[in-house]
């Protein structure tokens, strides 16, 4: 995919949590959520405009001037929160407001409102029955024609994820975290066979290779191209 922009394109994301007011201990979910995004704005500083932030009680926000670390993003504060399910909309855009780091409220423009189109048609969606499902979408300003590629893999992606049990969940997160499946099947205390497996059962490579490649894809967008 190739994207041509006569302006500065941003990426926000803006995401709220599934049936939060039904939550058993929304205070504790709220306050892990607020961890999370924390240390997700320390982590990935250099990437931000803005830091993630929770501006409602079960919604947060961010604004991402470079792209390549959209999908890492995502994947982390998806599966820190689980069991908790998490929705997100990503706009591409401009932002027509001045950009503070600190505080992402205030700022405004068509990378917003994207994104907030996207978290309502994800919304609108779950009550179709005909609906592709998915918790991730994305719009790009003046590119709709990529939009649909990426929302379609994005669809393909849930279905993989939405299969995975709690022990593959578990497995994955232990690889991801040590790196090799030796070092998680270690930290597991299982063999090593028994993390591939798990792994493979799981759809878990072709989940993450489709995720390298958009994350690939939205590496062309903001800081990380030459617009």
């Amino acid at each position: 995919m190739t994207f041509h922009f006569d302006y500065f394109p941003y990426i926000a994301i803006i995401g709220d949590i599934v049936g939060s007011r039904r939550l058993k201990d929304r205070q504790a979910v709220q306050a892990r959520f607020e961890k999370v995004l924390d240390a997700v704005s320390s982590n990935y500083e250099t990437d931000l405009a803005s830091k993630f932030m929770i501006t409602l009680g079960d919604e947060f926000q961010g604004l991402l001037k470079a792209g390549s670390q959209t999908m890492s993003i995502i994947d982390r504060i998806e599966r820190e929160m689980h069991p908790v399910k998490v929705r997100f909309g990503i706009g591409v855009g401009k932002i027509t407001t001045a950009i503070h780091f600190e505080m992402p409220l205030g700022a405004d423009g068509p990378a917003y409102y994207n994104a907030r189109a996207m978290i309502n048609e994800i919304k609108a969606s779950e009550s179709r029955k005909m609906a592709p499902r998915t918790n991730v979408q994305i719009s790009i300003q003046d590119h709709p024609e990529h939009s649909e590629v990426l929302n379609t893999i994005f669809s393909l992606l849930t279905v993989i994820k939405e299969r995975w049990t709690p022990r593959q969940l578990e497995i994955i997160n232990a690889y991801l975290q040590s790196g090799t499946q030796e070092k998680a099947a270690e930290k597991l205390n299982v063999r090593q066979e028994n993390v591939q497996k798990s792994l493979s059962a799981a759809n878990f490579y072709t989940y993450w290779q489709t995720l390298e490649f958009i994350s690939k894809v939205l590496s062309e967008l903001g800081g990380d191209a030459d617009v």
